[in-house]
């Protein structure tokens, strides 16, 4: 690992920059090998040929205030385990991710978080040679009230 990693708490609170999140909170949670976000009205679409995946996203916790249709080629579908312990088998997209000041593509799969506590949720495989997960401390890099995260989308939708 080179001296840019980043040290992260459990939970923190990053940016889907590709599909206009401008702010989403996000388990940090290494028993999981994949990244997953709330996604709904999941539907496989071809475009120019290619086969892609066209969703929309609530990014704030209990909260439909906010909706993001997004658009994302289909690069795969991957069986994954669900916290209940059922096997799922999902569409996975690849994407940014950024926290503070850095960024990197993960891939990341679409699944209803609706009754899970956090709406996305970071796998060890994104983590990779990127972070270190400091388990005892969570938004090592700055929290967001609601209230700030609601003025982000709307700050956005403005431009």
């Amino acid at each position: 690992m080179d001296s840019s990693f980043l040290i992260v708490g459990w939970k923190e609170w990053i940016e889907l920059p590709d599909l206009g999140v401008k702010g989403i909170k996000a388990k940090i949670d290494t028993g999981a090998a994949t990244s997953s976000v709330h996604a709904y009205g999941i539907k496989y679409v071809r475009h120019n040929g290619e086969m892609y995946v066209r969703y929309c996203l609530h990014p704030i916790q209990k909260s439909k205030k906010i909706s993001i249709l997004c658009l994302s080629k289909l690069i795969d579908e991957r069986k994954v385990k669900s916290s209940s312990g059922q096997m799922e088998l999902r569409p996975v997209v690849r994407t940014t991710l950024k926290i503070a000041n850095f960024q990197w593509e993960i891939d990341l799969n679409l699944t209803n978080r609706d009754s899970m506590g956090m709406r996305m949720l970071i796998g060890r495989e994104a983590l990779e040679s990127k972070a270190l997960v400091n388990p005892s401390h969570k938004f090592l890099l700055g929290k967001h009230s609601k209230e700030e995260t609601l003025k982000l989308y709307k700050t956005a939708n403005k431009k």
